[in-house]
């Protein structure tokens, strides 16, 4: 019955084109569920945090330096493409596009979203996620980029010189560790998942404890968090297949933590999100392996194409699962003008009559879809993003969000005096099923990380605060390691200035002396943060209360006016 119902409300999908625009516009109004049970988390061992967290902040560092060296290769590239693409362009004949656009330019055309069948989904695990590897990927290893091969070192067998090429330039894996790992794939192999998960346990401690590379006084930090790292994805992969995604749950945000230029460890955590139906949150993890394939110098075009179909998969499911709003995607090509908003707004409201209680405009960023982006062509087809709701106060909730420069969400009457318990459950509930979900749902088709109000990761490290407060242990610990891998993941995202780097070191080095338990939770960076939102938010208020007595100054004034003409008639 209920895969009948959701079929049901699939077919109520529409692909809207726009006369004046030349590419279609998905638009649906399902259903989206919150994150009302948390799942219970396995928590990162002591020595594990040891070897690799007190690195953390020196390995951001080096991430940024890491991922501005790519970036710069892969723009140099596009700009060769671009290049040739004009040059191709000036040969050809102008009949064609303008054939395109006439053709487009007609009447408002609707034909059904194409549903995603759950076999499709579970091919692209089987081929992507699923498989055995034996290399491990290194992150920091330059030399890769002159080859556009991602450099890796067998390490759960042993290499046979004359059949493997010669990257002697890469770390060697310690013999007992290899040893260990070549005992735990073999278990793997024999679907002895839950043996496969104790040695690979096993050899993580003997990673933290110097076992990681051959030379261990040469071994860099940044090599071992490689190694850790592909260690923890050999964890996720054994706990989906016993079917304990909340186990692998925290295993999926550290192996990204460790290594997040590795496009397998954010499809992994997908793949997790997608078992425990956090459709939204695997939507974008997605998204982000195939930005990773492509900006690591991947080429195979049918990698990048499972990934997309994964991608819009988890785009339709949590669309489909969506109660409290509709969504549509409109292409422009072009800046966004006041009346171009108004002609989406009016679109929205005659396709979505039930969700108009307030209509909300995403111009916070721009987004991007599967079906219509390409990473090699610069820009890729852009999309704004316009959000109707069947209740108002959650769509005012939002737009206040956006239009605040610094993540607050207490809005308490007394903005500088401490929560009671009440109140932290009261706010924690309405982060947890109104704000994070809506966020979620909206960075599923945004590329871009960053460190303003709405983007995410700031309103996910406060929602752990106010878990800490309530001595949700575990729940803290899953929000601050996914935060984590956000925050990893930023300098490969976005160009990062001098300012946000030092706060990003700062965010990492607060979120892993929670995790270990070090300092006031009220010392962190994000409540300091807080704590200036509240002040600027206390301005807002004041501002309004402001206009709002000015108003009513005018209103009497105007009032006493008339009287004095009416009596002045009268007389």
């Amino acid at each position: 019955l209920d895969a009948r119902h959701n079929s049901k409300r699939r077919k109520e999908n529409r692909v809207l084109v726009y006369p004046d625009q030349l590419i279609p516009k998905i638009n649906t109004s399902k259903k989206m569920s919150t994150l009302a049970n948390q799942p219970s988390i396995l928590e990162m061992s002591q020595e594990v945090k040891k070897s690799c967290g007190d690195k953390q902040v020196e390995i951001t560092v080096e991430r940024i330096k890491m991922a501005k060296s790519i970036k710069e290769k892969q723009s140099n590239d596009l700009e060769k493409v671009a290049f040739k693409r004009k040059a191709e362009n000036e040969e050809k004949p102008a009949g064609k596009k303008e054939a395109k656009i006439t053709e487009l330019d007609s009447t408002l055309i609707t034909m059904p979203l194409p549903h995603i069948p759950l076999k499709n989904i579970m091919d692209v695990e089987v081929k992507l996620v699923y498989i055995d590897e034996e290399d491990v990927s290194y992150e920091f290893v330059e030399s890769f980029m002159s080859t556009g091969i991602r450099p890796t070192c067998r390490a759960a067998e042993t290499v046979d010189p004359l059949h493997v090429p010669n990257f002697n330039f890469l770390p060697q894996i310690d013999k007992w560790l290899q040893v260990a790992l070549k005992d735990a794939s073999s278990c793997y192999r024999q679907k002895k998942y839950a043996v496969a998960a104790g040695q690979f346990r096993t050899a993580l401690e003997l990673c933290s404890k110097g076992a990681a590379l051959g030379k261990p006084f040469e071994a860099s930090a940044e090599d071992i968090a490689s190694v850790a790292s592909f260690i923890e994805t050999k964890l996720v992969t054994c706990y989906l297949r016993m079917r304990k995604p909340d186990l692998a749950l925290n295993h999926a945000h550290r192996s990204i933590v460790l290594n997040p230029a590795y496009f397998r460890n954010h499809l992994r955590q997908a793949t997790v999100f997608r078992c425990l139906e956090r459709y939204s949150e695997a939507a974008r993890s997605a998204m982000i392996a195939d930005y990773m394939f492509w900006l690591c110098g991947g080429s195979e075009q049918c990698i990048s194409k499972l990934i997309k179909l994964y991608w819009q998969a988890m785009i339709e499911e949590a669309i489909t699962r969506a109660e409290s709003f509709s969504v549509m995607y409109t292409p422009f090509a072009t800046k966004i003008r006041a009346d171009k908003i108004e002609k989406v707004r009016e679109v929205f409201t005659k396709t979505h009559p039930a969700y108009v209680e307030y209509i909300y405009t995403d111009l916070q960023g721009l987004h991007i879809l599967p079906q219509t982006v390409d990473w090699s062509s610069f820009p890729p087809q852009q999309y704004l993003l316009t959000l109707g709701f069947k209740n108002k106060e959650d769509g005012k909730f939002l737009e206040k969000l956006s239009s605040r420069k610094l993540p607050t969400f207490t809005e308490h009457k007394t903005p500088f005096g401490l929560l009671t318990k009440e109140d932290t459950v009261r706010h924690m509930e309405t982060m947890g099923k109104r704000i994070l979900p809506i966020l979620d749902f909206i960075r599923s088709t945004q590329l871009n990380g960053s460190f303003h109000g709405c983007s995410g990761v700031m309103e996910k490290l406060q929602y752990a605060s106010l878990l800490s407060r309530l001595q949700r242990v575990k729940e803290q610990s899953q929000v601050i390691n996914q935060a984590m891998a956000e925050l990893a993941t930023i300098p490969y995202l976005q160009d990062i200035s001098q300012q946000e780097a030092e706060l990003l070191q700062s965010l990492m080095a607060d979120a892993m002396d929670t995790l270990e338990g070090r300092r006031n939770d009220k010392e962190r960076v994000w409540n300091r943060i807080q704590k200036v939102g509240r002040i600027e938010d206390f301005l807002y208020q004041l501002e309004d209360s402001f206009l709002k007595t000015k108003k009513l100054r005018t209103a009497r004034r105007q009032k006493t006016k008339l009287k004095r003409l009416q009596t002045v008639q009268q007389s």
